[in-house]
């Protein structure tokens, strides 16, 4: 098929390199033995802290293990021609200050908004021969009621902001924490409350414009660079890092992307950190249930709910954030307590979006790139079982079941999947637990109590060591705002001293 012409390998290749990549190959990527600040990992909040301490006058440099940028704010080709936001997908709490200070646009971002933004088909048995219903939510409150009123007239008939949150979409956010929702709901883009996207050439391409406007005034970024520690003085004070290969590199302060546990627990010399911090921080809360599925497809889901056009082009539901097996809170609680039971969920729920519906550049002409997002999975099986590339499989494969109920023909036209379970997220991306905020967002976990009371100004027991990733305050999620908070406490210190 298209994806494995050689034409198309050709033309991959020929694709231009982002300006921060050429940047490091023009000064032939030179590492310097000093440098004002050190950055460890090139995720986005890791990006955004050098490009202001940059832009600052602090010369700084941005070490990767990984031989790609952005942490899980990535694009990958895990499929030849099919192009993955292989962790997170979709774009909407990046503060808008860090957009504008940045240059972001003129850096390249290059954002697909989406209207409507919720799909919810219905798998309704005995339905006769009619057409399932389903739920399609957008920026139309009119639209909106008149589909809520399929399941509730009270509901269509309430105040234009609470049919948000009718009952069938309630059930989605159960047994979510309330604070995650809000996390969820306070971000916009350009300008629009609320509004989420996706990023033209993936979630990658967010980190690569970040990153060029870092350069762009001086910053170094290296990539399968690993910082094997972080180096103290005999004074106790950080004086730079060691890589992996046992060079040595100078800094007067050292930022830290990585989470509260492998910065802690892996990386700082643990004599020069106090006994009871170190426990609480291997105590932080990391759990999560999510596997992430890349899947590649030859052709455009087509839902019973809302059959394909002729043609088999996008309609307006393929471009949102679809929700399959929730149709009730029963559901949801049972996908639950199967994976309290050491279980992957039998009716798992599934988040599913279809970013090249809205960006072709993700795939080759007629496919698509499918996003899913899918819970409960345990971090560990039943009896201690790890996953094993047969279990790993057997959840997909139930996944893919549960599509093909309410899209039939879905796993024909899987082209190949990239299957992240919890343990794989915190091997390839560094999450602790698989965990995409690095630690669990939950009140005891969050504000001044980030990662830690007492620790949440950035600041860490050895000076001139920073935290500056989802780890710190405000969270997780690609935000930036860790960074950019972390960039302007280094750089007043940095004054101070």
């Amino acid at each position: 098929m298209a994806a494995s012409g050689r034409g198309l390998r050709r033309a991959l290749r020929a694709s231009p390199l982002p300006a921060w990549r050429q940047a490091h190959l023009g000064a032939r990527g030179n590492l310097k033995p000093e440098y004002d600040a050190v950055v460890i990992g090139a995720g986005h909040n890791g990006l955004v802290a050098a490009a202001y301490l940059q832009r600052l006058g602090v010369n700084t440099v941005v070490f990767e293990r990984r031989h790609v940028i952005g942490g899980a704010a990535v694009t990958e080709e895990i499929i030849p021609g099919f192009k993955f936001s292989r962790a997170s997908y979709l774009l909407s709490l990046l503060r808008p200050q860090i957009y504008t200070d940045l240059e972001l646009k003129k850096h390249g971002l290059k954002l697909h908004l989406r209207n409507p933004h919720s799909f919810t088909p219905m798998w309704e048995e005995g339905t006769e021969g009619k057409v399932p219903r389903s739920l399609l939510l957008g920026t139309d409150m009119a639209e909106n009621q008149k589909q809520i009123a399929q399941f509730s007239q009270k509901d269509a008939q309430a105040s234009p902001w609470e049919p948000s949150f009718p009952s069938i979409t309630r059930s989605l956010r159960h047994p979510l924490p309330r604070y995650v929702l809000l996390h969820h709901v306070m971000g916009s883009l350009e300008g629009m409350p609320g509004a989420w996207g996706y990023v033209q050439g993936g979630m990658g391409a967010i980190s690569d414009a970040i990153a060029n406007s870092a350069t762009a005034h001086g910053a170094n970024i290296f990539t399968e660079k690993t910082v094997a520690k972080v180096q103290v003085s005999s004074g106790g004070c950080v004086q730079g890092v060691v890589l992996q290969d046992g060079t040595e590199v100078r800094s007067k302060v050292v930022l830290s992307n990585a989470s509260p546990q492998i910065t802690f627990l892996k990386l700082t010399p643990q004599e020069w950190l106090p006994e009871e911090f170190v426990g609480r921080i291997s105590q932080l809360d990391t759990q999560s249930p999510v596997t992430k599925i890349n899947v590649a497809v030859d052709k455009l889901p087509n839902f019973l709910a809302a059959p394909n056009a002729p043609g088999d082009q996008p309609l307006p539901h393929h471009q949102c954030s679809i929700h399959l097996n929730c149709e009730d809170t029963c559901l949801l609680h049972q996908a639950f307590e199967d994976a309290m039971d050491g279980l992957h969920s039998h009716r798992p729920i599934i988040e599913f979006c279809i970013p090249s519906s809205l960006d072709p550049t993700l795939a080759p002409p007629g496919c698509h790139v499918v996003s899913l997002f899918t819970q409960y999975t345990p971090y560990t099986l039943a009896g201690g079982k790890g996953w094993e590339e047969q279990e790993k499989n057997a959840y997909a494969d139930k996944v893919f079941d549960c599509i093909e109920a309410y899209a039939p023909g879905f796993k024909g036209s899987v082209v190949g999947r990239d299957i992240l379970t919890p343990p794989d997220l915190e091997r390839i991306f560094g999450l602790p637990g698989g965990n995409i905020f690095h630690c669990a967002m939950s009140l005891d976990q969050l504000y001044f109590a980030r990662p830690l009371p007492l620790h949440s100004s950035y600041r860490s027991p050895v000076p001139g060591l920073y935290l500056c990733g989802s780890g710190a305050h405000p969270g997780g999620g690609v935000m930036g705002a860790a960074g950019r908070n972390a960039a302007h406490v280094v750089f007043g210190d940095l004054k101070s001293m």
